[in-house]
C-alpha cells in the first residue's frame, strides 16, 4: 500500500510542478510520477526535510525539486531540438 501512495503522491507533485512551470512533462502520467519522485529526491538533497509530510514526501522540498527538474529537462529538450511546449 505504501508503494501505491508513493506513486499517487509522486504523480500529484509532478503534475503540480508542471502546472506551476506552465510546461507539459514528457511521458504524461508516467512522466509526472517520475518527475515527482525524482524531484522529491532532488529537493530532499538540496533543501533537506521540512514542512508537511505526505507518504514519505516532504511537500515543499519535493515540489521545489520537481520544479527544478522540469526546468532542467525543458532546457535540455529545447537545446537538443526535442519537442516541449513553452
Amino acid at each position: 500500500m505504501s508503494f501505491l501512495w508513493m506513486l499517487i503522491v509522486g504523480g500529484i507533485i509532478g503534475w503540480l510542478a508542471g502546472l506551476i512551470m506552465g510546461r507539459d512533462i514528457p511521458g504524461g502520467v508516467i512522466g509526472n510520477i517520475i518527475a515527482g519522485i525524482l524531484g522529491s529526491w532532488l529537493g530532499g538533497m538540496l533543501l533537506g526535510s521540512w514542512g508537511p509530510k505526505v507518504s514519505d514526501f516532504y511537500v515543499f522540498p519535493s515540489l521545489i525539486g520537481a520544479i527544478v527538474l522540469i526546468f532542467i529537462v525543458s532546457l535540455i529538450l529545447r537545446s537538443t531540438g526535442g519537442r516541449s511546449r513553452s
